[in-house]
C-alpha cells in the first residue's frame, strides 16, 4: 500500500483512493476473519487468479499478521490442489524470492550474498 501511495498521481488518485478505502478501510479491518486467515485467503485468491505481481507485497505482509512461511506453504499446496500447479508454483517461487529478499534485508545482506 505504501508504495501504491507514493506512486500515486493526480491522474489514479481516485482509483487509489477507492483501493485503499475500500481493501484496508472496509475489508481488512472488520474483524470477522482473523488477519492471518484473511492474509492466506489473499494468497490463495491471488495465485488461483494468476495475479503474481501483488503475491510479493502480501508475502511481505504476513510478517504482520501472523502467517508463517508453514502456512505459506500449506496455502500455496491447496492452491495446486483446486486452480492447479502451474499457478501454485509460480506462487511458490515468488514467495521463496521474497523471502530470501526478507532475510538478506534482515541480516543487513542481499539476497545473494
Amino acid at each position: 500500500m505504501d508504495r501504491a501511495e507514493a506512486g500515486k498521481t493526480a491522474f489514479d488518485e481516485p482509483f487509489q483512493t477507492l483501493i485503499t478505502e475500500s481493501a484496508w478501510g472496509t475489508v481488512w479491518s472488520n474483524d470477522r476473519i482473523s488477519r492471518r486467515d484473511r492474509s492466506m485467503l489473499t494468497l490463495a485468491l491471488l495465485a488461483a487468479t494468476g495475479n503474481f505481481e501483488e503475491i510479493p507485497m502480501h508475502i511481505r505482509a504476513t510478517a504482520n499478521t501472523g502467517a508463517s512461511r508453514m502456512d505459506v506453504m500449506e496455502t500455496f499446496q491447496h492452491v495446486a490442489i483446486y486452480a492447479g500447479v502451474p499457478r501454485a508454483n509460480h506462487a511458490l517461487k515468488l514467495a521463496k524470492q521474497t523471502y530470501a529478499e526478507m532475510d538478506a534485508a534482515s541480516a543487513g545482506g542481499t539476497p545473494n550474498d
